[in-house]
């Protein structure tokens, strides 16, 4: 809740009160979410490896409640933001923050990003920890992950609503202020508990170091030849006899085939081959499916970069509408409108699961009813009708509010033409980072004694797809404004009056970004999902003994 509230709004508070002109203000916004979520595998790493859940939640937290009481000073004193002015029409003294009112704030935002981030990765799976192994357990774990999801929206919906209007009404001062209030609460609450809570201690690093030596032993043995006869992670060396695992139905043995090379035996060692030369099967097959997941990660980051848009220009967009609620007085917070989405995934959450999944169970006879990728796939699809509306409606608003020669200014739009983009949206949310969570979580579970932590891991590449989208918007808003700019005239979002620039182009060129990174999902899941079952001619597994990674004394099985 007090990053959504401060997130949300930012854009306000850097255009309206340190003057930022209006793309570099996206930009800022974008950055700071982009930073936030590229932190949550350093989170999630010093967790695992070094302090623990329980502390890394308490230190990280404490960081950005610094940073959210900073951010509240600073919106308060008017020495330390700049003179007022109106950015629109520049009357006053329209001069952009710097020195030591620009460092004050950038300190401000990265302390709350730096902690946010770390936090993130570490909160459910903190409050996963504290159930008991066994059937019960996982079934209460199953109800614990669900009511965490549906307090994550109810979060999102409260910043976005309560936070929002009293940002509007009161000022930035306050609702800053509410966010650090609100984070203070939550970690009291947790602080309340440590007497009583289940701790895991530190387990080193159990991703980066076998990845790397997988990767180190492969390049150290590339003059090796891997037996064509076998496309398991576990072939046959000079004098060996081959051995399977998992029966052989590893789904990318087919894959990077470069990296099977790690578990070959070196038949010229007399002695025992150290960890960086010599892997197990399982770091091998551990290696290859972060590689294999890689494409389809990549393929959301756009999903997350139109995500930016609703957080900043279509912010903008809502202020330059009329925001009265017909046929009351009441105006509605333009940021509030974000919380549409979440609003939304309140009720279509338990709909999806109780009448969609049930539906299409009997329909494809699949235990899941929509498969992990199939479910991305309609989410990816969705996004581009999603920019398209948004493209359609900021036209209509600008041609109302800029009408051609001779004619007449018609009445201002309402901001309620701005739902349309930000229910479909909503939509596509549902089913992608649903479809995201299960199909890594499905992922991390086909890597025999390494699942819990993988699944950590591809938690924290679930948060840096958020990242990498919010930076891909930065690039963009920079490239579209060079691209377009020309004959004294400025790009298409480079003024701070909408009503002068061209978002609605800019909107196009999203939506028409959206349908090219489909086609491109199209073809990474096509590609991921290739290959045959097994490994033998009719998918079954080669002949040879079956061994396990603990006979080999946890080393190569060749």
């Amino acid at each position: 809740m007090a990053l959504a509230a401060v997130g949300s709004n930012l854009i306000t508070f850097v255009f309206g009160e340190l003057h930022f002109p209006l793309p570099q203000a996206a930009n800022v916004v974008t950055n700071f979410v982009g930073t936030v979520f590229i932190l949550s595998p350093l989170g999630g790493f010093l967790s695992d490896s070094y302090a623990g859940c329980l502390r890394t939640l308490l230190a990280f937290a404490a960081v950005e409640l610094a940073g959210l009481v900073l951010l509240a000073v600073q919106a308060h004193l008017p020495q330390l933001r700049s003179a007022p002015c109106n950015m629109l029409t520049m009357e006053g003294s329209c001069e952009r923050a710097g020195g030591t009112r620009a460092a004050v704030f950038f300190v401000a935002l990265y302390l709350v990003a730096l902690g946010a981030g770390c936090v993130m990765p570490n909160m459910t799976a903190y409050g996963g920890d504290q159930f008991a192994a066994g059937e019960k357990g996982a079934k209460r774990l199953s109800t614990y992950f669900n009511l965490s999801y549906l307090g994550y929206c109810v979060a999102e919906v409260a910043a976005l609503t309560a936070v929002v209007w009293a940002q509007t009404r009161f000022g930035m001062a306050v609702g800053f202020g509410l966010a650090a209030a609100a984070l203070g609460a939550g970690l009291l609450a947790l602080a309340s508990g440590a007497a009583v809570y289940r701790n895991k201690p530190p387990r080193g690093s159990v991703i980066f170091t076998p990845i790397a030596r997988v990767f180190v032993a492969a390049f150290s043995k590339r003059k090796q030849i891997c037996p064509s006869g076998s496309s398991n992670p576990a072939h046959t060396a000079a004098g060996d006899a081959a051995a399977v695992v998992d029966g052989g139905d590893f789904r990318h043995a087919n894959k990077f085939r470069f990296l099977d090379k790690a578990c070959i035996r070196d038949a010229a060692d007399t002695v025992p081959e150290s960890e960086w030369r010599l892997c197990t099967a399982g770091e091998v097959r551990q290696t290859k499916t972060l590689l294999a997941v890689l494409p389809i990660v990549a393929c959301t980051v756009v999903t997350n970069t139109v995500l930016a848009q609703l957080q900043t220009f279509s912010v903008q967009q809502g202020s330059a509408m009329d925001t009265r609620l017909a046929p009351s007085s009441f105006r509605i917070p333009p940021a509030s409108l974000q919380a549409i989405p979440y609003a939304m995934l309140l009720a279509l959450v338990p709909a999806y699961e109780l009448l969609l999944v049930p539906l299409a169970r009997r329909l494809t006879g699949a235990r899941a009813g929509i498969a992990p990728l199939q479910r991305i796939g309609v989410g990816l699809c969705l996004v581009a009708l999603s920019m398209a509306s948004a493209a359609a409606v900021e036209r209509r608003r600008r041609d109302a509010a800029v009408p051609a020669s001779g004619g007449r200014r018609q009445q201002q739009l309402s901001v309620l033409w701005l739902v349309p983009q930000f229910f479909v949206f909503g939509l596509s949310e549902l089913f992608t980072n649903v479809g995201l969570m299960e199909f890594f979580y499905e992922q991390a579970s086909s890597t025999a004694g390494t699942a819990a932590h993988m699944q950590a891991f591809f938690m924290a590449f679930f948060y840096c797809s958020f990242s990498f989208g919010f930076y891909l918007s930065s690039v963009l808003v920079s490239l579209v404004n060079r691209a377009t700019a020309g004959g004294g005239r400025p790009g298409w979002l480079g003024d701070n009056d909408l009503n002068k620039d061209r978002l609605d182009l800019f909107y196009w060129v999203l939506a028409a970004l959206s349908v090219l990174n489909f086609f491109c999902y199209l073809l990474c899941a096509r590609w991921y999902n290739s290959g045959a079952a097994g490994s033998g001619p009719d998918g079954a597994a080669p002949g040879g003994e079956v061994a396990s990674e603990e006979e080999d004394d946890g080393k190569g099985l060749i």
